[in-house]
């Protein structure tokens, strides 16, 4: 790997001056006068430039004729410029064009604003303007009163983020945990676990050791912090992650991309788009990808296939279709991590003595070759419509198909020898987990006197049926973790087996309505409520295990003063999961709520290129589950936890070329209540959330023509002490600091944008837990992965 590395930044260095940049070069156009449109298309023709515009940006506009000899920078100012257009070579070769933004007149209003291209895949930026994931509507994040941060490609890309865990790291407030050993992405926001993503809005509920998204077809992250129950029903309150999918482009574009690096890792992915007709009324997009690895854990390894196809109809004008597939193939390894917890005994308040994890190396796996094999299939169905300018109506409908079936060992106690684990096997024979998921969103703006008004009145309805057939066996497996010898899974004991068996089926409907107002004087208001109800069927009983239904509001005020600063504050209330436990009487227990009081300002300068977040947030959560003292067997729902800290994020463009990301956040949470008062819990901090974390990433694009092409970053990872606290007893796993390298070349070769990129993590091969939990005598302590690097070849044309 030390010549792996040598060879790919010697390659990087010594081809930097070797080549001029593509906009620079001369070519001899004969370009006549017409629609602007097709004189794009010439120009691209005769150069090789790759184009990328909406097609409503050039309607009506036409072009001056282009003879002569021009560089490609002329040429396109020449083309542009008279068409009240703007133009950026996002790449050597790459140039996107946009209208042209023009200065309000009077003071007091806003100059135009950046437009952020999500379309071109060569677009560098850091920092985002626009989403419409906080409040289904298209609107600027400057303009929206709730706290959402998002991760462009470009982030994406320079950290080569093959899985969800290495990009969410740049949000402040934002953890990630190793759940079923890495098999499961699991994301705590505000202190809150959350197991269930969103893609495009949709949501993706996991239930085990499903695998962990395949990033080869998303264009970026977007974290909703705070409670979102008002629009998205049923989730966490500390906050969401939606995945943004790449769409099918109106320009031809592919890129073929040749991944390899520590342990063994081969990724290969392809992504190719354009359009099918020559009227461009039906677009395609294309992305696939095969990846092998090993681990640096003992007997782990894993490959997984993954499809994804799109269509996109431009039926009218007004109307749009597109039909999203995917299909997930992996075949991996179940490892926890196992790392037992040593202590030399208790004292008479019941607290352990000197306790300890198992001084046992970090690639060490006390389990077998537990295999989980994942079959995962997706199909969306989008429609829009636009009646006119200011109403659109959009349907949605999502239907995801998961199977899969695992054998695995188990780690349980270890014995009083304090070396001997016992084990357990655990069989899933079959287990799918298929879901259904439809919303229909009617958006508006108009104005009622000095107030414009936007919008949204909607519902969606959602079914999860979840199935698995499956057994736990009390037959006895040992291993020595001091000297292991791995022996294989050993035969299911029918007789001693216990089953592992369920069938449920869940389902949700939720209508809503949301109104952003705009008043004089740069005040924006966001307020709207929503009506849910889930009910959960145990099919095996026969039986409705859960019914609840909820009312959740939502209010948010921003001020924006000047064009650089916004102020805003919100209050929210969440119906998160509906508890299934039922109290001594035989009822349902309510489910949990949370409300979330945030107050913080934004910033945007150089035209919102550096943008950053400061907020101050307090989050309470309401009747979480308990022992009730008196029936054991049964339940209370009287626990009650709060989670309020600090977070700043800053993110964007300092100086052309430079790009930082830099992150805080202050995390204090506690237990407030809990039916047994003298637990240790109460007055404590969750498990596995740090109460400071920070992040630090930077890169640079040398602007020297000698050294144009040339890029180099690195980047710092701190966080602090992780409690881990089991039944009347705690246990903190170390804090810790990762650095992390980088260094690309991008070189023009012929008509095609070659990349070489080179990315190491934990250069200081830092030894650390990622995750974990105590128990007595069995902790799972899930490592962070020991220096590694990763090389890449990309092509793009």
């Amino acid at each position: 790997m030390y010549s792996l590395s040598r060879t790919l930044v010697g390659g990087l260095l010594t081809g930097t001056a070797l080549v001029a940049a593509a906009q620079e070069q001369s070519y001899q156009l004969n370009i006549p006068a017409q629609a602007l449109s097709g004189a794009l298309e010439t120009l691209k023709q005769q150069t090789g430039l790759h184009l990328f515009y909406a097609e409503q940006t050039l309607a009506g506009k036409t072009s001056t004729a282009l003879q002569g000899t021009y560089s490609a920078k002329q040429a396109v100012a020449i083309l542009v410029g008279g068409a009240s257009l703007s133009y950026t070579f996002t790449a050597d070769n790459a140039v996107s064009i946009k209208p042209l933004e023009v200065n309000s007149l009077p003071a007091v209003t806003v100059s135009g604003q950046r437009t952020y291209d999500p379309t071109d895949p060569y677009n560098k930026d850091y920092s985002v303007p626009n989403t419409s994931f906080a409040t289904k509507t298209d609107t600027p994040i400057m303009e929206t009163p709730l706290n959402v941060q998002v991760i462009p490609k470009a982030v994406l890309d320079d950290n080569q983020a093959i899985k969800i865990d290495q990009a969410v790291k740049y949000v402040s407030g934002v953890t990630t945990g190793q759940a079923a050993g890495g098999l499961t992405d699991q994301v705590t926001i505000r202190g809150f676990y959350n197991y269930n993503l969103f893609r495009n809005g949709f949501r993706i509920d996991a239930s085990g050791p499903e695998g962990t998204r395949n990033m080869a077809n998303v264009q970026s992250l977007e974290v909703l912090k705070g409670p979102a129950a008002m629009l998205y029903g049923r989730v966490e309150p500390g906050g969401m992650l939606n995945i943004v999918t790449k769409k099918p482009l109106d320009t031809a574009y592919y890129a073929l991309q040749q991944q390899f690096g520590s342990f063994d890792l081969f990724r290969t992915t392809l992504d190719a788009t354009g359009p099918i007709t020559d009227n461009k009324d039906l677009l395609y997009r294309m992305n696939l990808a095969f990846e092998k690895s090993g681990s640096f854990r003992e007997n782990v390894d894993y490959d997984k296939l993954f499809v994804a196809p799109v269509l996109q109809w431009n039926i009218s004008p007004a109307t749009t279709a597109l039909l999203e597939l995917e299909y997930r193939k992996e075949n991996n390894v179940y490892d926890l991590h196992a790392r037992p917890l040593i202590i030399d005994g208790t004292r008479a308040d019941g607290s352990w003595i000197n306790p300890r994890l198992a001084d046992i190396p970090r690639e060490r796996n006390l389990m077998e070759d537990n295999r989980n094999h994942v079959e995962d299939k997706l199909i969306g169905l989008n429609l829009t419509h636009k009646f006119n300018d200011d109403w659109v109506l959009t349907e949605q409908l999502n239907i995801q198909l998961l199977d899969r079936d695992r054998l695995v060992m188990l780690p349980g106690t270890l014995q009083a020898d304090q070396r001997t684990l016992n084990r357990r096997i655990l069989t899933s024979d079959f287990f799918t987990n298929d879901s259904y998921f439809t919303t229909t969103n009617l958006t508006g703006h108009f104005d009622t006197g000095f107030l414009k008004h936007t919008l949204l009145i909607g519902g969606d309805y959602y079914l999860q049926d979840t199935n698995s057939v499956g057994y736990s066996s009390t037959a006895a497996s040992t291993i020595d973790i001091y000297n292991p010898i791995h022996t294989g899974n050993p035969p299911i004991d029918p007789t001693t087996r216990a089953s592992q068996s369920f069938h449920t089926k869940t389902d949700f409907y939720g209508i809503y309505l949301q109104d952003q107002i705009k008043l004089p004087y740069n005040v924006h208001v966001l307020g709207g409520f929503r009506y849910q109800n889930v009910e959960q069927y145990d099919v095996l009983a026969g039986t409705i295990g859960q019914k609840a239904d909820a009312v959740t509001p939502q209010v948010g005020v921003l001020w924006q003063p000047i064009h650089w600063l916004s102020l805003y504050g919100n209050y929210v209330e969440n119906f998160g999961v509906t508890n299934g436990n039922l109290t001594s009487d035989r009822s349902f227990l309510p489910p949990e709520t949370a409300e979330q009081w945030e107050v913080g300002f934004k910033t945007a300068f150089f035209e919102d290129r550096l943008t950053s977040t400061v907020a101050y947030y307090q989050l309470t959560k309401q009747n979480i589950a308990t022992t009730d003292l008196l029936n054991p067997n049964f339940n209370v729902a009287t626990g009650e936890a709060q989670s309020r800290g600090v977070e700043v994020d800053v993110k964007g463009e300092i100086l052309p070329g430079w790009n930082t990301i830099a992150t805080y956040a202050y995390t204090e949470t506690e237990v407030l209540k809990e039916n047994n008062p003298d637990n240790i819990r109460v007055g404590g901090g969750f498990r596995g959330v740090p109460k400071h974390t920070s992040t630090l990433w930077t890169t640079y694009d040398f602007q020297q023509d000698y050294l144009r092409g040339l890029k180099l970053g690195a980047g710092l990872e701190l966080v602090s002490d992780k409690k881990a606290t089991f039944d009347n007893h705690d246990f903190s796993f170390a804090g810790y600091g990762v650095i992390d390298l980088l260094a690309a070349y991008t070189r023009k070769v012929a008509k095609t944008n070659v990349t070489l990129q080179l990315n190491v993590t934990n250069l200081l091969d830092k030894e650390y837990v990622h995750d974990g939990f105590a128990m007595p005598y069995q902790t799972r302590a899930t490592w962070g992965t020991p220096r590694s690097f990763m090389g890449s070849v990309k092509v793009e044309f």
